[in-house]
């Protein structure tokens, strides 16, 4: 496992940017598969989360060792899992993309809560849904999945090791970013390598509601404005300077940000913008 350990401005800066625009960024990096898609948040109220990654991993259970007794041992490697997650980190469950079984229940994830970890992550199910959606903390699966694990899982002891999850390959250390629209992995190795390009990165790909509203008003400022001068001179089209100039003072009056090498184009019933 990596000794570099996230720090403080790095959890803050990550903390700012959207997982689309991190998935931009990685992607950027050769890195296309960092997405867990396919999982929820229980609570959609609690989802925003940066942590590094502690890992479980699940294989298939077999009848004749993985029965109710097993969880009378309280070195059970699920439940070793839980009590060994280190304070801010997120415990990361390898299901295998079972989603019919619960990998944890209320208990286990109220302990990782008062544990002081950063959040729950598993490709299975959750048991005990509602009760779970009531807590204030990040708990994202598959979905609710009442049966107990031991139906289909048998919980690995070889904790922290290398897994994978909705179909990510998910390595200790690694970094989890979570919001609304679900959860990424850094790899460990880029997280002192990038936080500023990222940070300005997300400022120019801010797709909050406030500015897709601006930037759609601009967009038709820009076309009345360049149509209009058009009809005051007839069969002359607009010198590219002026029409930027326009532009830029639509952009300007909608508090929407034109973006550097943005030029107009004439096309077929009018004009549009573009690079």
């Amino acid at each position: 496992m990596s000794d570099i350990t996230i720090s403080d401005d790095t959890r803050e800066r990550l903390a700012g940017i959207s997982t689309a625009t991190l998935t931009t960024q990685l992607f950027k990096r050769g890195l296309s598969n960092v997405f867990l898609f396919g999982l929820q948040p229980a609570n959609p109220a609690a989802v925003n989360f940066v942590a590094e990654a502690f890992t479980l991993r699940y294989i298939p259970s077999r009848e004749d060792i993985d029965t109710l007794e097993v969880f009378k041992d309280y070195d059970h490697p699920q439940r070793k899992a839980v009590e060994t997650v280190p304070l801010g980190q997120a415990l990361v469950i390898d299901c295998r993309g079972v989603t019919n079984v619960a990998s944890a229940g209320s208990i286990l994830v109220t302990r990782l809560m008062v544990r002081g970890a950063a959040a729950v992550v598993s490709d299975g199910g959750l048991r005990d849904w509602p009760e779970i959606a009531a807590l204030d903390f990040p708990a994202f699966a598959a979905g609710s999945a009442a049966p107990t694990n031991l139906t289909r899982h048998h919980a690995i002891e070889a904790l922290n090791e290398p897994i994978g999850c909705a179909g990510v390959a998910v390595y200790p250390g690694d970094v989890l970013v979570g919001d609304a629209e679900g959860v990424v992995v850094i790899p460990r190795y880029l997280r002192p390598k990038w936080r500023s390009t990222a940070s300005s990165r997300s400022a120019r790909n801010d797709s909050s509601p406030p500015r897709c509203v601006a930037a759609a008003r601009c967009a038709v400022s820009i076309h009345r404005t360049k149509t209009q001068w058009r009809n005051t001179r007839p069969g002359r089209p607009p010198a590219s300077r002026r029409a930027r100039a326009a532009a830029r003072s639509c952009a300007s009056l909608a508090h929407a940000r034109v973006p550097p090498g943005w030029r107009i184009r004439r096309a077929r019933g009018g004009c549009r913008g573009g690079r």
